[in-house]
């Protein structure tokens, strides 16, 4: 059984982001995943701002304790064969819920080590796998070549690769502002169908099992 964790990072409930994730997530559980969602519009999720430098490392790493939120949503990901994130375009980057999400979540000691020498790191969550489901207004052109994509390279590259992650999907859904009901059902549609697909990835256990026979 596949276990995958849904982030949903839109701050407001009833958004398109909620409609996408609830229809993956319910077409995952149904091909038979089981499935965690993480709702960063949940006022008590782990979306505070780091305030300290512990804080940005997990007590393993020599940081403090960690908040509730904050253990809940490592043990998710730590639990995790697969993440999936869906949230929108906002100035060019993501809300603020989000990347406080990977600022409190993704500690150095849980995502990641630093070696001794200083020179490289450790990319502590390798065997995962991860799939975006992003929503905006800029046209796609405009977006690659204005904004340099930097609304997905910010999580694909610089925080799941760099964590180890392997971003298997990427689907981007645009121009939000002014789409009919017809186009938003086709969305709600594909997210269902990367859902299904998705419960049928094989899981780190499996892959690990596979390995060791392997060899």
């Amino acid at each position: 059984m596949t276990r995958i964790a849904v982030i949903i990072g839109h701050p407001l409930p009833g958004s398109l982001s909620h409609a996408l994730a609830a229809a993956y997530a319910e077409s995952a559980s149904a091909a038979g995943a089981e499935v965690r969602t993480i709702d960063l519009a949940d006022p008590s999720a782990a979306t505070a701002h780091p305030t300290t430098r512990a804080q940005l490392r997990h007590p393993d790493a020599g940081g403090g304790e960690l908040d509730p939120a904050v253990a809940s949503a490592i043990d998710t990901v730590d639990w995790a064969d697969h993440l999936v994130f869906v949230y929108p375009e906002w100035w060019g980057s993501a809300p603020a819920v989000l990347k406080a999400f990977v600022d409190r979540v993704f500690l150095a000691g849980f995502a990641f080590r630093y070696r001794g020498d200083g020179r490289g790191w450790d990319k502590l969550l390798t065997g995962r796998t991860a799939r975006i489901l992003h929503t905006m207004d800029s046209p796609r052109r405009w977006n690659r070549w204005v904004y340099r994509d930097s609304s997905l390279w910010w999580l694909r590259r610089a925080t799941l690769w760099y964590s180890g992650v392997r971003t298997v999907g990427t689907t981007v859904l645009t121009p939000v502002r002014g789409s009919s009901a017809a186009t938003r059902e086709r969305w709600i549609a594909a997210a269902a169908r990367a859902g299904k697909a998705d419960a049928a990835r094989t899981s780190r256990t499996e892959r690990r099992a596979k390995a060791s026979v392997r060899t």
